[in-house]
């Protein structure tokens, strides 16, 4: 077989040529090719050794017609920046495989009409699912109208229990934060964090409070400083927080772009990172915590795994199985700002 005549060299093989190699029609030779229970085992071998020799690579579209599928999948994102979507996009797109699907990108900028068209544009290009994608981890509404594909959410969770979401554990995120301070030899500790009506705000804070009751202490100031999730409530903040408690020698921030505020007003107040005061952020956005000064460690919630296991649930549903929601624990990226005193 392997020196079989008339199979030109100079053009990619088709099945056509498997067949001819391997005796059988056409027809049989892309039923064995796409594992069709009707061709028996020693036909389904000898086409798959035929195929193997002439290097022979099934059409992704032909592949998909008999399949009933079209290889495409539609991720639909309200994060303008691109700050969770992008990392979520890499992940879902590594479980996929480099050139198995093709991802179409939508951002819906929050807008509840805006989402419904792109919904409809996607089905309408026959998507065989769809990666959904929050810019806050509040609850979302499921996608409106008659979805005749699978769904599953990442980030934000869709507030109907029985949808499939993959999500990050804030709480826990909050808890590993001052634990990572605590280690650290620190013991009064501040939390500068973003809007309140935020869940990811709250949670954090709920579970920087139970990791510093859990070791008998409590917040600087006795509460979370709830604010904006930007660099000028970081500075306004942290000015607050070291005049009121000039004690304060860690501040854990909801966000790294609240924490580089902190380090900004530190620094004016001369106080020293991390010498007397530990700095930590979250989110583990490149961007500013790998610039700043001093680098700032930082929570990172995994976004690439979360985008990765979407990716494999969503395969799941659409070969026919029913995958289950899923919340993932953060890691602590350590950098300058923050330094054992033990």
């Amino acid at each position: 077989m392997a020196n079989e005549p008339g199979i030109p060299t100079n053009r990619t093989p088709t099945l056509t040529d498997v067949a001819k190699l391997a005796g059988v029609s056409v027809a049989t030779a892309s039923k064995a090719i796409n594992g069709r229970s009707e061709v028996r085992a020693t036909t389904r071998v000898r086409v798959l050794e035929a195929a193997e020799l002439l290097s022979f690579a099934p059409n992704a579209l032909a592949r998909g017609l008999l399949s009933g599928r079209t290889g495409t999948v539609g991720l639909l994102t309200s994060d303008l920046e691109g700050r969770f979507s992008i990392p979520i996009l890499m992940g879902a797109e590594d479980a996929f495989g480099a050139g198995q699907v093709s991802v179409f990108l939508c951002d819906a900028r929050g807008d509840a009409i805006r989402e419904k068209h792109h919904v409809r544009a996607l089905l309408s290009r026959r998507v065989d699912g769809l990666i959904v994608v929050g810019s806050r981890t509040d609850a979302r509404p499921p996608l409106a109208g008659n979805i005749s594909v699978p769904v599953v959410y990442v980030y934000a969770p869709s507030s109907d229990p029985a949808d499939v979401s993959i999500t990050v554990d804030n709480v826990g995120g909050g808890q590993l934060a001052i634990e990572h301070l605590l280690a650290c030899g620190r013991r009064n500790i501040a939390h500068i964090t973003g809007d309140a009506g935020f869940q990811a705000a709250r949670d954090r804070a709920e579970g920087a409070a139970a990791a510093l009751a859990a070791a008998g202490l409590s917040m600087v100031g006795g509460r979370p400083y709830f604010g904006s999730w930007d660099e000028s409530w970081g500075r306004a903040a942290a000015h607050m927080v070291v005049e009121h408690h000039s004690e304060v020698d860690a501040i854990f921030c909801g966000s790294d772009q609240i924490a580089r505020g902190v380090l900004d007003a530190l620094r004016d107040l001369g106080r020293d990172v991390p010498g007397t005061t530990s700095v930590i952020g979250f989110d583990n956005w490149e961007a500013i915590s790998a610039h700043s000064r001093p680098r700032l460690t930082s929570i990172d919630m995994n976004l690439k795994r979360l985008g990765a296991m979407a990716g494999q649930r969503l395969f799941e549903a659409i070969d026919g199985g029913a995958p289950t929601s899923e919340e993932f624990p953060s890691r602590v990226v350590m950098r300058e700002s923050t330094l054992s005193v033990g």
